[in-house]
Parts: C-alpha cells; sequence; structure tokens
C-alpha cells in the first residue's frame, strides 16, 4: 500500500518518470509523516572516516595563525643555533645555507599540502550534501505548498456547493 500511495503521490507531484533518490525520500518522509530536515553537520560527521577526520585536523592546525607563528619561531631558532650558537664552536649540524632545513621543508610541503587537499575535497563533499538535504527541504515544502493547495480548492469546492443548496 506504501508503495501504491508513493506512486500515487509521485505521479500527482512530480509526473510520471523516474525518482531521484532524494524524491523518493521526500516522498516516503510525507507519507510516513516525519520531519526531512537534516543538520549537515551531524550527517557528514556520521560518515567520516578517521582519516577525513585527522586530515581537517591537520588542515585547521597548518592553516592557524598560532602554527605559522610558531614555526616561524623554530625556523628563526634554528637558523640562530645554527649560525651564532654553535657556528661559534664549529660544532653546527646545519651550516648556513641550511639544506637540512631545506629537506625538512621540502619533506613537511610534500606531506601537508596533499593533507589539505584531502581536508578540501571533504569539505567539497559536505557542501554536496548540504545542496542535497536543503533540495529535499525545499522539495518537501514544494510539495506539502501543493497538497495544502488542493485541499484548500477542495474546501472552497465544498463550501460553494453548500451554499448552492442553501439558497
Amino acid at each position: 500500500m506504501a508503495s501504491n500511495s508513493l506512486d500515487t503521490l509521485a505521479g500527482r507531484y512530480l509526473g510520471n518518470r523516474a525518482l531521484d533518490p532524494e524524491e523518493a525520500n521526500v516522498l516516503a518522509k510525507i507519507l510516513a509523516r516525519q520531519p526531512i530536515a537534516q543538520d549537515v553537520a551531524d550527517v557528514a560527521d556520521a560518515r567520516a572516516t578517521l582519516g577525513d577526520r585527522l586530515a581537517d585536523r591537520v588542515a585547521a592546525v597548518g592553516g592557524s595563525w598560532a602554527f605559522i607563528i610558531a614555526f616561524a619561531v623554530a625556523l628563526i631558532g634554528w637558523m640562530l643555533l645554527n649560525t651564532d650558537v654553535l657556528g661559534r664552536w664549529g660544532l653546527a649540524f646545519d651550516p648556513y645555507p641550511y639544506i637540512f632545513l631545506n629537506l625538512m621543508l621540502s619533506t613537511l610541503a610534500a606531506i601537508q599540502a596533499p593533507i589539505i587537499m584531502m581536508s578540501q575535497n571533504r569539505q567539497a563533499a559536505k557542501d554536496r550534501l548540504a545542496a542535497s538535504l536543503d533540495y529535499e527541504v525545499n522539495l518537501r515544502a514544494e510539495l506539502e505548498i501543493l497538497r495544502l493547495h488542493e485541499m484548500i480548492e477542495r474546501l472552497t469546492a465544498t463550501v460553494g456547493e453548500l451554499a448552492r443548496e442553501r439558497d
């Protein structure tokens, strides 16, 4: 019966065509009289893997002012240590032009860049999910307005008939 009612609703409001998954979900929720709205963050977090959460965390830390300032302090400290402090006694392990420092910075960039890209891809997926959920809510609202419009038209017609019968 539910499938028959679903087909009836689909035919009446969306036409006789193949339904998208979002449309089928909206019609099923209408029939079940259940809400359709969902929090995008909750849905995205439920779908997130450990790698997704880790990529988001690395991107959040790597893109913060605290990281940039701490990194600048570490770089300046490295240079001072290898130039002035250890360089005076000939113990500098990475003297100017800081080849080992350049190697570490290149390695960090090579690792950090794909992780940030993963986080950006996850954000794009979250945006697509938000658009899909927004579409479902908007479609539900539109279909409910159409249903209410039909009910008002039927009530108006019934009231009109009753008024004509009384006259």
